[in-house]
């Protein structure tokens, strides 16, 4: 099995089991506690990690934005790639991964709180916008309003030439809300690529790159849509 870099330092496979067997078991954990909400019953693998987190710049200082990190399948090939430049901020919901992720990334601002609210965190860190969001939230979940109110704050806080990453479950693909947020983003990006299947993820992902952002619209205010977003989550969760 590879093993992925913690913090930028190659870990030995030994070294490396405790660690993810005590991801899977938080990750199961959670599961169980919120089945719609966490959506996966297991971390996504590295050769995921790898391929969300290849839309960071290799050059520069970029603002990089992970938006439902968990316990940080990404984050750490995301800090890897950074490898100590630009700033990387992470919004988690769910307040046991945002502690665990304080501990295992003491570099990267780990925020407790809703991804519909990333306009206000930025502006509350003094940041214009991200140079890169990556989504791991189970976006076929989520009603298509709801769907509507992350698009929105993403585009609030998204460069006009930045990039927006996310990925989806292949047995939920032809699910409406499923095509309801592909449309979003064919209609809200003049560009949209979408990689191979990762048929070793369990469950198998496949992972969306929209960049060349169209006008961003102001359908939704921020405040509204965090009330809303937090009200159907906490329905589904029920």
């Amino acid at each position: 099995m590879t093993i992925p870099r913690r913090s930028g330092v190659p870990i030995s496979a030994n070294a490396g089991r405790p660690v993810m067997n005590a991801e899977w078991s938080a990750f199961l954990r959670e599961y169980l506690r919120h089945p719609l909400r966490t959506a996966a019953i297991l971390p996504s693998s590295p050769g995921v990690a790898r391929n969300m987190a290849a839309a960071v710049p290799a050059e520069g200082d970029p603002v990089v934005v992970e938006i439902g990190p968990g316990t940080g399948a990404f984050t750490g090939e995301i800090q890897r790639r950074l490898g100590g430049r630009g700033r990387q901020i992470a919004v988690e919901l769910n307040d046991r991964f945002a502690a665990q992720l304080r501990t295992r990334f003491p570099g990267v601002d780990v925020v407790t709180g809703d991804g519909v609210r990333l306009r206000q965190i930025l502006d509350g860190r003094g940041l214009d916008y991200a140079d890169v969001i990556i989504s791991g939230l189970p976006h076929a979940l989520f009603s298509q309003s709801l769907q509507r109110r992350f698009m929105d704050a993403f585009r609030r806080s998204l460069a006009p030439d930045g990039t927006l990453v996310a990925h989806a479950y292949v047995h939920a693909a032809w699910w409406p809300p499923a095509r309801h947020f592909r449309r979003l983003l064919e209609t809200g990006f003049g560009k949209l690529a979408v990689d191979n299947v990762h048929w070793t993820n369990i469950p198998p992902v496949f992972v969306y790159r929209a960049s060349r952002m169209y006008q961003p619209h102001r359908e939704y205010s921020d405040a509204g849509a965090t009330v809303s977003g937090r009200s159907e989550r906490a329905n589904a969760e029920r």
